[in-house]
């Protein structure tokens, strides 16, 4: 069995199992001999499930010589982001105190995954509670970027992202709730999908803490691939309500919009004087912008009439915040409120922000929901007149490793220039806040051989629609390719 196929899209390597030119267990072990040889490098795959995994596989195999089908997954080896409970599988989130912790069910996502025929053999590394754009923790270690082991692969799915361009696994699922799923897919050359808000339930996923029943504001679950196929596919699996709402309705997503790339109407949003976007970023997105006009296609370039950039932040974060917070513990959430009655309301640094949104009343929030509904009605009419929207994922390619406490206190460099390390998630917050779905698709590298991503934005529900067109943007700019070395 070549080692390549171990870099084939999730839907070729189904295609492969169908046709018997190799068996789950044979792809399995091509995987985890690449996890022995290649992850001591990158340290994207930090739990495995070897026993189990290779029973399942076989009996996969068997079930195909039957002529028994367990589903459109049948006998898929995968990993999954260590935030996801997989029954008899340690589950982490990268926090210390959950280090044994091993769930007797499966989180809804995961167990749709295995219901389709997949078989979960390892998860990948998270920072602690999938709180960061870097993924390390005290339990696993720092995991590195593949394209270059002095960058962080982004966080909080950073673990899939690198195991998925290094071809350890075949695909992903991680989560997003602050670029979580785009960040990492743009900085690691991927494909990945931010699905509309709500339509894949978040139950069993970590945070919040385990056994928890909330399905808190603006966090999604979605696939992370090769290939854009991929992301239909294991979004047509996960997708839809839980057991007891589907009692009475359940989910059909629109096709897309368009049966070709060129009928698509695609507005460009790269930049913006309140969020600027590195040069080498711009320019990648540019020239994305330029290939698609060339096949054809009309490229607008405008953002949404009536949504700045700067006030979409500000309203994600009042929004964010409160989620974050919620995680703490007393004492340190007593001291944010005390820190908050203190400073001055202009004050405009990141501890102020976080202090003042994180311990807002409900009558705040409720405020700012109001603004993100004005927001979302302006969006809808912006998807009236085109159908998606690219922009940046962030306004840097994949940072150098930065540990440095406090957080808030870190800083990126956008054209020389020190910006806040918050910058990372404004070009995130426009799809997340508005609840709407956005994929992401490799447009190719910067001088420095790093992988540049677009984001693309669609209409509520319409998740196909952003799917389809990263499918066939690759026709114009190429897509996934593997990093040197693996």
């Amino acid at each position: 069995m070549k080692d390549d196929v171990a870099l084939l899209t999730g839907t070729e390597l189904l295609a492969k199992l169908r046709a018997r030119e190799f068996s789950s267990r044979e792809l399995l072990d091509l995987y985890l001999r690449r996890i022995e040889k290649l992850d001591p490098t990158i340290n994207a795959v930090v739990t495995l499930d070897v026993e189990r995994a290779r029973k399942r596989a076989d009996e996969a195999d068997a079930a195909r010589t039957r002529g028994a089908l367990w589903g459109p997954l049948h006998g898929l080896p995968m990993t999954i982001k260590d935030t996801f409970e997989v029954a008899g599988m340690r589950t982490t989130a990268g926090a210390p105190e959950l280090k044994d912790h091993v769930p007797v069910r499966s989180a809804v996502a995961a167990q749709r995954l295995i219901d389709a025929g997949a078989v979960i053999f390892g998860k990948t590394n998270t920072p602690i509670y999938a709180g960061d754009v870097q993924s390390y923790n005290e339990i696993f270690g720092v995991t590195k970027n593949p394209w270059n082991a002095e960058h962080t692969p982004g966080g909080s799915s950073g673990g899939a992202g690198a195991a998925v361009a290094a071809g350890l696994t075949s695909v992903e699922y991680g989560s997003d709730i602050g670029g979580s799923i785009r960040t990492p897919s743009n900085w690691n050359g991927i494909y990945g999908h931010k699905p509309t808000f709500g339509i894949v339930p978040v139950r069993g996923h970590i945070p919040g803490p385990p056994g928890s029943l909330a399905e808190v504001d603006l966090g999604v679950m979605g696939p992370m691939a090769r290939g854009a196929d991929d992301l239909a596919l294991l979004l047509d699996v996960t997708a839809g309500p839980l057991p007891d709402r589907a009692r009475a309705w359940k989910l059909q997503l629109p096709a897309p919009r368009r049966g070709k790339l060129q009928e698509y109407r695609v507005a460009a949003w790269l930049d913006d004087p309140a969020f600027p976007v590195d040069a080498e970023v711009k320019r990648l997105l540019q020239e994305s912008v330029q290939a698609l006009r060339r096949s054809g296609v009309e490229v607008t370039e405008a953002d949404p009439e009536g949504v700045d950039l700067a006030q979409t932040v500000d309203i994600y974060l009042r929004l964010l915040s409160p989620i974050i917070i919620a995680g703490f513990p007393q004492p340190v959430f007593d001291q944010l409120t005390e820190l908050a009655a203190k400073l001055p309301a202009d004050d405009p640094s990141t501890m102020a922000m976080m202090a003042r949104y994180g311990t807002a009343r409900h009558r705040d929030w409720v405020i700012a929901d109001a603004a993100r509904q004005r927001h979302r009605a302006r969006l809808e009419e912006f998807f009236e007149k085109f159908d998606v929207l690219l922009c940046p994922v962030t306004p840097v390619t994949a940072i150098r490793h930065d540990h440095s406490d406090p957080m808030v206190n870190r800083s990126i460099e956008v054209n020389g220039e020190p910006r806040p390390y918050w910058d990372l998630f404004a070009w995130i917050s426009v799809a997340t806040m508005a609840h709407l779905p956005a994929s992401v698709a490799p447009i190719g590298n910067t001088r420095h051989g790093l992988p540049v991503g677009a984001q693309i934005v669609g209409p509520y529900l319409e998740d196909h629609t952003t799917i389809d067109f990263a499918r066939r943007l690759a026709a114009v700019v190429g897509g996934f390719q593997a990093p040197p070395g693996f």
